[in-house]
């Protein structure tokens, strides 16, 4: 294990519901390429903390590594759906241009 993976395994048992550190900790182990830790750590965050907005457009996206199109898709619409309840037009853009590199919703009825 990494030090910084024990530095943020470290920081989790201290809190345990902050989403910085659930993020950091899914976006740790996708760049250690353990797929399946990083897809555990971001649908956490998606079942506890549907409003932390990043989580959509990195989730879809390892979505997207694992080839699985329409529920990276679904997920950019999750997260697009977040975004703007958030007011963040940055994210917004973001989730709906990755979207739109899939196709449109007649593509995944």
């Amino acid at each position: 294990m990494s030090q910084r993976l024990q530095q943020l395994m470290g920081f989790l048992e201290t809190m345990p519901n902050d989403a910085f550190i659930l993020f950091a900790l899914a976006k740790e182990y996708e760049g250690l390429e353990n797929w399946e830790k990083a897809l555990e750590y971001y649908l956490r965050l998606t079942n506890e903390q549907s409003d932390y907005v990043g989580t959509y457009y990195h989730l879809g996206k390892l979505y997207e590594r694992l080839d699985k199109i329409p529920t990276a898709f679904q997920t950019y619409k999750a997260g697009m759906n977040v975004a703007k309840k958030a007011g963040d037009q940055h994210a917004l853009s973001e989730l709906a241009g990755a979207k739109l590199e899939l196709g449109d919703d007649e593509d995944f009825e």
